[in-house]
């Protein structure tokens, strides 16, 4: 197998966020090719669960586990799945869960996954190589649908013209390839300017989002970090689009001292108490320095909060 390199947005500000401790535990929720993994491991004699649904993060990451032998466990599922899988591997409580939402550069990167409209491969998409794919979704979904899935998970203004597009061109023949399906959306939007992103961008972000639930895993693998972390545990999470940020942002603020009182007019209702304190409220961004090196994490951003005492939102409700 052939292991792209793939460079960790903000290592150092996420490490120094978690800052581990010796005797601690840790999760990695988005294990990709290891990156915070190994630079927790490498900061503390710790322990560290490793959670991926890509079958290929976990075979290549069996080199760390060998490295770090009786440290490291590598989780194969979805981070909704996040309690349960911590739980089954003597990770119960834990002092820190780290995020990182974005695709690694091997899945980018190999043509066969089906993520790029640069590269030509199956229309796929899957991160874990199961379910309905990409191709499936273009060829069997209605208008109605795949403008939704474009306007909703890729925030383009022109997803009703692209649907009528991809339904006009899989009527002549099935849509099957990426750079078939990224010549049909490109065939009807206006031409890029310099500087502009390509305009197959949004469309192939919203269809990978949809076709693997991103969103809802997002939601879920929050609550469940919530669940399993210490008083005093650290969350910290990587973003790279505003939908993901924005749920990020909304799960830390509704859990801490930040959530908005309700209207004086309204009657009054006894909030849970706060589960996590944010330690800041404008989130982390890459320097210069690291967006010159990694033109990928451009978009990145950093929020951390804090575990309270107070028990997880959902079991206080």
């Amino acid at each position: 197998m052939t292991v792209t390199l793939h460079q960790p947005v903000m290592l150092v500000e996420v490490v120094e966020a978690l800052a581990p401790k010796d005797n601690a535990a840790y999760i990695d929720a988005t294990f990709g090719r290891g990156g915070y993994t190994k630079a927790v491991l490498e900061a503390a004699d710790c322990r560290l669960a490793a959670i991926d649904r890509d079958p290929d993060a976990i075979a290549a990451g069996q080199s760390l586990v060998n490295r770090f032998p009786g440290k490291l466990t590598l989780l194969s599922g979805r981070f909704s799945q996040l309690a349960t899988l911590a739980s089954n591997s003597e990770f119960e409580l834990v002092d820190g869960v780290m995020f990182d939402l974005g695709l690694s550069s091997p899945q980018i990167d190999e043509a066969e996954r089906g993520f790029s409209f640069r590269t030509d491969g199956p229309l796929d998409m899957r991160m874990d190589r199961s379910g309905p794919d990409a191709s499936d979704f273009v060829n069997d979904a209605d208008e109605a649908e795949i403008t939704r899935v474009l306007r909703d998970y890729g925030e383009e203004r022109a997803a009703r013209r692209i649907a009528r597009a991809i339904i006009r061109a899989r009527a002549e023949q099935p849509i099957i390839r990426t750079l078939q399906l990224a010549e049909i959306i490109r065939s009807v939007m206006p031409y890029p300017k310099p500087g502009q992103i390509d305009p197959a961008t949004r469309s192939f972000q919203a269809i990978r989002i949809h076709v693997n639930d991103e969103l809802g895993e997002i939601r879920d693998g929050l609550a469940a970090a919530e669940r399993i972390l210490k008083p005093g545990g650290v969350l910290a999470v990587v973003s790279f689009h505003s939908l993901e940020d924005r749920i990020v942002k909304r799960f830390m603020i509704e859990r801490s001292d930040q959530a908005p009182r309700p209207s004086r007019h309204l009657p009054d209702i006894e909030r849970p108490a706060p589960s996590f304190r944010i330690t800041r409220k404008r989130p982390t961004v890459p320097g210069d320095d690291e967006i010159s090196r990694n033109p990928r994490a451009r978009s990145a951003r950093l929020r951390v909060a804090i575990r309270t005492d107070a028990p997880a939102m959902m079991e206080a409700a």
